[in-house]
């Protein structure tokens, strides 16, 4: 692995002219570095950081990688990660008219990387060097501890999908509020509904309706909402104060609080294990934006290649082959997800909306979909709000808000089902649905989502850790959740119970199962799909033993 050369250095700081040229916004300093296949594959399971802290699961991931590679050789174009300077690698066989499209790519990224606001923790770490320190700090805790150290990395591992990401976030957020950048700051009119009528009052359902009826009168008519509170409610404005002035962080996410609280990690001989798990939540915690954005990340560097390397004179001469490239990076497959493909046509989408004015309450009153074709209010503000649209939202309210009926029409997409043809007995793929609410939920179904789960402090009694699964009708993965509960327990130094919801078994298993593969039986019929009931179970891990109880 070597640094660029002069020549295709000088390359990248002509593509950097002319991404701020468009509009792109990103750091003077960047490293690239030229790398081999192989160095790719030796540096993946470190995330690309070269500097991260070693770990024995690196290794076999790079003997699996090695073993695919002789199998299966292919050829990255790129790879660039959120530092400061960001550090992007490149192939070393790149010819020099791809690698100006490559950088565009890569300027995009950084681009995104640098002011979308999910990265807010991210902007003020130097990850590099943050990292060097960590692996330095547990090479020595190795050479003392022995594989003890590897177990705590593992353990650690096990629960880093726990971290209270958004929690985190919004603290980092508020803490930097220009009026009092030490103070804990919370609106009046949230503080009255989020915390004083539901938890200090616990008022009804009803009543808290009524409350929200009479907010939204006093904003038509222009009266004081808080004079009948303040006279209902004489102690709102001090418990208000309270709440506004102290310096609160928010509450510990499950890693957080085996931190502050193990009984195990409290004995002198054990704290240096809660250096070992703050640094795999601090990695943990400084990915989070990058899994969340994948969809808007790829298609903003590769809405943004596409654009800069057309208007680029350099391409004279390579346009078939910039074709083929470019086809190959961002075709949109018909069944399955290309993030790259889906997120680039989405932006040209919602660049071109916003172009005719289509955002508007005008436009969603046209009922003739003749009209809604011809409709051109001719706003032209597209590239100015796709630069909004990339500072403001991650890749759930991404598609969530975007994805719309006129975006499936235009590029012909569909949701796919799979079903049995009992005449054949194979298997069969059909267009399902062409309504955008169900490609919505399809892709929204392969998001990043991991569990919310918390600790309930009321239940931590007698030496217990108790967790508490917020039900989103998504069960765990069952699999996972004996080693993440043993690696807990020893942590902890304490019994571990998880309570969480399971999918109430139905119906009874076929009693004729061998007449399905036989030709001379009937074929049997396929049972219609159940709406799924849920009950609420309790997991306990004491003694490196998993118990289930229904509670």
């Amino acid at each position: 692995m070597e640094l660029v050369s002069q020549h295709v250095k000088g390359i990248m700081e002509e593509c950097k002219v002319r991404a701020r040229d468009a509009g792109l916004c990103f750091d003077d300093e960047t490293l690239e570095y030229i790398v081999t296949n192989r160095d790719m594959i030796e540096l993946s399971p470190k995330i690309m950081i070269p500097t991260l802290y070693d770990y024995w699961v690196h290794d076999v991931r790079v003997l699996s990688g090695k073993g695919m590679y002789e199998a299966y050789p292919s050829n990255p174009y790129e790879t660039v990660i959120n530092t400061r300077p960001a550090i992007s690698y490149y192939n070393d066989n790149n010819p020099d008219w791809l690698n100006v499209m490559i950088f565009y790519h890569v300027l995009g990224h950084i681009d995104f990387f640098q002011n979308n606001l999910f990265y807010k923790n991210t902007w003020d770490v130097d990850l590099t060097g943050q990292a060097l320190a960590d692996k330095r700090l547990i090479a020595k805790l190795r050479s003392e501890k022995g594989r003890q150290v590897d177990y705590v990395i593992e353990f650690s591992r096990g629960m880093d999908n726990l971290v209270g990401y958004y929690r985190e976030l919004n603290h980092i957020i508020t803490r930097e509020n220009p009026d009092n950048k030490n103070q804990y700051q919370i609106d009046k009119i949230d503080y009255y509904f989020d915390i004083f009528l539901q938890q200090r009052k616990q008022v009804s359902h009803n009543t808290y309706l009524k409350e929200v009826a009479r907010y939204n009168s006093c904003q038509r008519t222009g009266t004081d909402f808080f004079d009948p509170v303040i006279g209902k409610y004489p102690e709102f404005e001090e418990l208000y104060r309270q709440e506004k002035v102290l310096n609160k962080r928010p509450e510990p996410d499950v890693m957080e609080y085996i931190i502050q609280h193990s009984p195990l990690l409290k004995l002198d001989e054990n704290k240096w294990m809660k250096t070992i798990i703050q640094i795999v939540r601090n990695t943990a915690l400084y990915f989070q934006p990058q899994i969340r954005t994948k969809i808007m990340n790829e298609g903003w560097a590769s809405y943004w290649h596409e654009y800069l390397f057309m208007q680029d004179d350099r391409i004279c001469g390579h346009e078939s082959d910039f074709a083929k490239v470019n086809a190959s990076v961002t075709s949109m497959p018909k069944v399955g997800l290309n993030p790259y493909a889906l997120g680039m046509r989405l932006f040209q989408h919602i660049e071109q909306m916003e172009d005719k004015g289509c955002y508007s309450f005008d436009y969603y009153c046209q009922r003739d979909e003749i009209q809604k074709q011809k409709y051109d209010a001719s706003k032209r503000s597209g590239r100015h709000y796709i630069f909004t649209v990339r500072e403001n939202l991650n890749d759930f309210t991404f598609i969530n808000r975007y994805i719309d009926q006129e975006f499936l029409t235009k590029h012909h997409l569909f949701v796919s089902g799979k079903r049995l043809n009992q005449t054949r007995m194979t298997w069969e793929y059909y267009i399902k649905s062409k309504r955008a609410q169900d490609y919505k939920k399809m892709i929204i179904d392969t998001l990043y989502h991991p569990p919310e789960v918390r600790v309930d402090a009321d239940h931590c009694v007698n030496g217990v850790l108790y967790l508490n699964h917020l039900f989103e009708e998504k069960p765990l993965k069952l699999d996972f959740i004996e080693n993440a509960m043993m690696g807990m327990e020893y942590l902890w130094g304490g019994p571990v119970h998880l309570e969480t919801s399971e999918p109430v078994a139905e119906g009874k298993p076929s009693a004729n199962y061998t007449a399905f593969w036989d030709p001379s039986s009937p074929v049997p019929k396929i049972p219609e799909p159940r709406e799924i009931q849920w009950k609420r179970v309790r997991y306990l891990m004491e003694n490196r033993k998993l118990h289930k109880r229904e509670l």
